[in-house]
């Protein structure tokens, strides 16, 4: 399933991460059945209307750095590639896509999509927050000092033996009990609940100092005992940011048996564009952001997606800021998805599910491990009864742990896919990113391996069982071997209305940008880095042109992508509706 690489395709890493993608994709059909080539085009900006070089000024431009940074007190890059390995995965979606809608007699011959694109699909959730129509209560008013050794916007704990390590609970009960295991009141440790619940909403934890005083005092092997004993998951922060593991994207296990009567619905049109997944059905029973942005793509790409929530509704509905009375980070990954109410706790909440499964071409599920099975809804379970069904299901680990994994959430799997150690440059101490990396690529991964299923299908009439995880996502980002300093021309640069990122020329000769700082001494780089605060972005903008070299101004407010007209085409504005804006699907198909 290799794509025709067309003219202008040029950041490398996106496609040799799409490339990947397809290869695995290709492996389980019969030989022959991706002979038909599809155009893949992947630029830096794509409808963008900027001029945008390379992966650090689309960070910069797109609000990477901004949400990245939060938790340190100012504007970050990310240390990797992430939006171009974004921007790869959508591509393989893209391609895959094509296939399955080629299956069905659509005639497409070209996908494209752009390292921009990737970036805004990333900071989706924090967009529609930033353009709710009620305040989001739950970021602070003074961010911590930027560039502090240990960030009190981070969770990550330092023990008195000098171990950094992240914790991980979804139960109150169980993180009030650890903490009053380590000597801290219950009520001051019911206190940091909040903001260490929602730090994935808000991508910063200020939690209380007393709980970091606290962890302080005990030893590793204390903070571990202490977790084991209250249920809450704990795991060492490696400095080394190789991946402990490297699985295959996903897993895809054929059918039993051949299905007959396999639909093949006509793709029908939306908005005058021929979507190639239009006319298929996708049920989901999903919860966070891994599963519910997997249908979420699958949609954008055409699908009729409906969503199985528990009675009352999903809980994660009401976490603010509203969007009328929903919350907009939840309709950021759910609108347009009709909702059908189920209790799995009872047998005809797992009737509805096993019925709705039956009509559907994927059944996608991102439930704890063991789930599926105790409520006999497992992939063999399920492809009993519709043969024809990819069965799609997402964890955190996959089988990395065996059968007692830590909880399966982001900043986890980031410490141990080693993107916790690859973000940070190495005079900062390694911690998980608070933007939620793994769980924005895990969603198009799981999409790519439920697509990947349906190509499966269309070839050999045959439905599958595909299995990704977290962790599988995350070691697709590329890292150095080493952790390396940056230097300090190589950083947001604060001027005198904003922070400007140099560009690539400006980057490979900082001596270049030195004679326009006045006589700075490049001996005490410091200084020249205080001398950008004179001027404001614009006057350092054409002062770099005049001398050949770019720069990017970053973006620190998110609701300037409604109000910049560079990216009207790629962010549909607020809806009057709901009150908050979203990125525009990340593909243009030909």
């Amino acid at each position: 399933m290799t794509p025709r690489l067309g003219v202008g395709t040029r950041p490398a890493v996106s496609l040799d991460v799409a490339e990947r993608l397809l290869r695995h994709s290709a492996r389980a059909l019969p030989q022959g059945a991706d002979a038909d080539p599809v155009r893949l085009l992947i630029g830096w900006a794509g409808p963008v209307a900027r001029d945008l070089p390379d992966e650090r000024a689309v960070q910069a431009a797109c609000g990477l750095l901004h949400v990245h940074g939060r938790a340190t007190g100012g504007p970050a890059p990310l240390a990797v590639d992430y939006a171009s390995v974004v921007a790869g995965v959508l591509g393989a979606l893209g391609v895959t896509a094509v296939r399955v809608g080629r299956a069905r007699g659509l005639d497409l011959r070209e996908v494209r999509t752009s390292v921009a694109q990737g970036a805004l699909l990333a900071v989706g959730q924090y967009l529609a927050a930033a353009t709710a129509a009620s305040p989001d209560p739950e970021l602070p008013s003074s961010p911590p000092p930027s560039g502090a050794a240990d960030a009190e916007g981070l969770a990550t704990l330092v023990t008195s033996d000098g171990v950094r390590a992240e914790i991980e609970t979804l139960d109150p009960l169980a993180w009030r009990e650890f903490w009053v295991r380590l000597g801290v009141p219950a009520g001051l440790a019911g206190r940091g609940w909040l903001p260490f619940q929602q730090r994935f909403a808000t991508a910063v934890c200020p939690l209380p100092g007393a709980l970091r005083q606290a962890a302080r005092r005990c030893t590793l092997a204390e903070l571990r005992a202490a977790a084991d004993d209250t249920g809450v998951s704990l795991l060492v922060v490696r400095a080394d940011p190789a991946p402990a593991a490297c699985p295959a994207p996903w897993e895809l296990t054929p059918g039993p048996r051949e299905a007959h009567g396999v639909p093949s619905p006509r793709p029908a049109t939306a908005d005058g564009a021929v979507l190639p997944l239009s006319g298929l059905r996708v049920v989901e029973s999903t919860r966070r952001v891994q599963g519910p942005l997997a249908g979420h793509v699958l949609r954008m790409l055409g699908a009729d997606v409906v969503r199985i929530e528990p009675p009352g509704g999903d809980p994660m509905r009401w976490l603010p800021p509203l969007a009328g009375d929903c919350s907009a980070r939840f309709l950021a990954l759910n609108a347009g998805k009709p909702v059908v109410e189920a209790d799995l706790t009872t047998p005809q909440g797992r009737d509805t599910v096993r019925s709705l499964a039956a009509g559907a071409d994927v059944f996608l599920h991102n439930w704890a491990p063991g789930k599926a099975a105790r409520h006999g809804l497992d992939a063999s379970d399920l492809l009993s009864a519709h043969p024809g069904l990819v069965y799609a299901s997402a964890s955190g680990f996959g089988d990395a742990f065996g059968d007692r994994p830590p909880v399966g959430t982001d900043y986890l799997a980031q410490v141990h896919s080693g993107l916790a150690a690859a973000v940070r440059p190495a005079d900062e101490p390694p911690a998980p990113s608070l933007l939620t990396l793994t769980d924005v690529l895990g969603g198009l991964v799981c999409a790519q391996g439920a697509l990947a299923g349906l190509a499966f299908r269309a070839a050999t009439r045959r439905g599958a069982r595909v299995h990704s995880s977290l962790l599988s996502a995350g070691v697709l980002v590329p890292r150095p071997a080493h952790r390396v300093r940056r230097p300090p021309l190589d950083r947001p640069l604060r001027t005198a209305d904003g922070h400007l990122c140099l560009g690539p020329d400006a980057r490979r000769h900082p001596e270049a940008v030195y004679r326009l700082l006045d006589g700075a001494d490049p001996a005490y780089p410091q200084d020249a880095v205080a001398r950008f605060a004179r001027r404001t972005t614009e006057e350092w903008l054409a002062r770099l042109a005049d001398a050949g070299l770019t720069a990017t101004p970053v973006l620190t407010d998110l609701r300037d992508l409604t109000r910049d007209a560079a990216f009207h085409a790629a962010v549909a504005p607020p809806d009057p509706a709901t009150g908050y804006a979203r990125p525009r699907a990340p593909w243009e198909f030909a």
